[in-house]
């Protein structure tokens, strides 16, 4: 502990990215990230007030309205995103470092996610060459030509939580300008780093002036992001409650949103599949980022006489979890973000010790004074209506509910506010198929804790509106406008081809 830590620095912290310019700040508030392993200051970055948002979102307008960003190709954009993509992957030992730095992740872990949002980079950059940004129609009302063109939704205001900040600014960041999009994007005070970070890699690859904005604000502030009539759609990652104000304040006005909420994921085991496999790959996809992912597989739904031997394999797995120092190549799990959030989630420990069987946990580790950590805790035979079954804890916390049979369990799982992701366990594929079909969530896997932001990636119900990744990342970037003609302008050509300037 204490001890220091490589590339967690940062450029121009005094500073705010606008307009294409390191700027001062309309004051001198700074914000203090610090280290929840050490409970230690590591950065100081400069706080914006409304007025630093209000100057943001004018120089994005700007650039939208009267750059020369949303009138290029999507070719050309695209090449620009690989520019990012070779930015992240020549810095990624020092994003990785600011995410174990500033959250706690493990340092091995948040390397893998820094590789990972480079190749999204990538991934968005090939998809300009068949996406479907022009599509030629027969027409049935008079004209010639019939046409389905999609154009940048215009100024995006994207919020981004402190739980992964790299990997869930790539996916909104990527399509949002290869779309032409400008953007504000607004990273947490907890973990700012990464987004200044982005900001210099803009500044490099010669992004023109006012494509990208970054302030860091508290969440006050950002609320002026959301209400400015002159953003045109708000891209948000975080809690429900948040999530819903959001909406209400953005449907006033018909402003267009999407969002990536809470979630509370069941793990759905069936009667067939081992529970000590099982148990392990649970265990370990639930101290993933100590628990702090909201597509967690936290609720675990077991047939009733198979309950306790999984309990029993589940708890001897988490026990064999190795909490400490996220530099620490044989730690498997970090502290959590902050000192509220370990309170918090703390809070749910005492409420799930009244309501269920504690298992495994339940406390914090032993020999680590300092830093905000909690063990991995098990809780048994809970019942799906209990607090701790149904209420998001974002932390290592996991419930095993028995079911009496397959129909039971598919119900139980499905009995929630939240639909993000599920898995289920079983060595007959057409069961888990069946099963899949019936889960209301936005993602199934297949025996592991799994996803693809090449296919898409979102919730059901409460979980949120909208898909992020793959193809279906860019549509809520994009406007779909029908054009008729009596025939073929000379610009269509280029346009369709994305690789040189359109005369619109």
């Amino acid at each position: 502990m204490g001890q220091h830590v490589p590339g967690a620095k940062i450029p121009h912290s005094e500073q705010i990215f606008i307009g294409g310019e390191w700027i001062a700040p309309s004051s001198s508030k700074r914000i203090d990230v610090i280290n929840p392993a050490t409970e230690e200051p590591v950065l100081q970055v400069a706080e914006a007030l409304e007025a630093d948002v209000d100057r943001a979102v004018t120089a994005a307008r700007a650039a939208f309205d009267q750059g020369p960003w949303p009138r290029l190709g999507h070719a050309e954009r695209a090449e620009i995103l690989r520019g990012f993509a070779c930015g992240v992957r020549s810095r990624r030992d020092q994003f990785a470092a600011l995410q174990s730095t500033q959250m706690g992740l493990v340092y091995k872990e948040a390397l893998g996610a820094a590789g990972w949002s480079a190749d999204l980079f990538d991934y968005y950059a090939d998809l300009a060459a068949d996406f479907p940004f022009i599509e030629r129609h027969t027409t049935s009302g008079g004209g010639n030509l019939g046409l389905l063109v999609r154009e940048p939704v215009g100024v995006v205001g994207a919020i981004i939580p402190w739980n992964s900040p790299l990997t869930l600014m790539a996916p909104k960041l990527a399509p949002a300008l290869l779309a032409g999009c400008t953007v504000v994007l607004k990273p947490s005070p907890v973990t700012p780093g990464e987004a200044y970070l982005l900001a210099e890699i803009a500044h490099e690859i010669g992004l023109p002036s006012g494509v990208l904005n970054v302030v860091t604000a508290a969440r006050g502030v950002s609320e002026c992001l959301v209400r400015d009539p002159r953003i045109d759609k708000i891209s948000f990652t975080g809690g429900t409650e948040v999530g819903r104000k959001i909406a209400s304040i953005l449907g006033h006005r018909v402003a267009r949103y999407s969002l990536e909420l809470g979630g509370k994921s069941a793990a759905l085991i069936l009667d067939d599949y081992d529970v000590g496999k099982a148990a392990t790959v649970l265990a370990a996809s639930g101290v993933r980022m100590t628990g702090q992912v909201c597509a967690g597989l936290t609720r675990i739904i077991v047939p009733r006489r198979r309950h306790d031997d999984f309990v029993d394999a589940l708890s001897q797995a988490i026990a064999a979890v190795s909490v400490g120092d996220p530099f620490d190549p044989a730690v498997t799990m970090g502290p959590l973000a902050t000192e509220g959030h370990r309170r918090r989630v703390e809070g749910y420990i005492a409420i799930g010790k009244r309501e269920s069987r504690l298992a495994a946990g339940g406390g914090r580790p032993e020999k680590l004074e300092r830093g905000w950590y909690v063990e991995p805790t098990v809780f048994a035979n809970v019942d799906n209506s209990a607090t701790i079954a149904q209420e998001e804890i974002f932390g290592p916390v996991l419930s095993v509910i028995p079911a009496d049979d397959e129909r039971q369990a598919v119900d139980i799982a499905n009995d929630s506010i939240f639909g993000l992701n599920a898995t289920v366990f079983s060595n007959d594929i057409d069961r888990v198929y069946a099963a899949a079909r019936r889960l209301r969530c936005g993602t199934v896997g297949h025996n592991a804790f799994r996803g693809d932001f090449e296919i898409a990636f979102g919730g059901f119900k409460q979980s949120g509106i909208g898909r992020e990744g793959g193809r279906e990342g860019i549509y809520p970037y994009v406007e779909a406008k029908t054009i008729v003609l009596d025939e073929e302008p000379q610009a269509l050509a280029a346009d369709e081809s994305g690789t040189t300037e359109g005369t619109h």
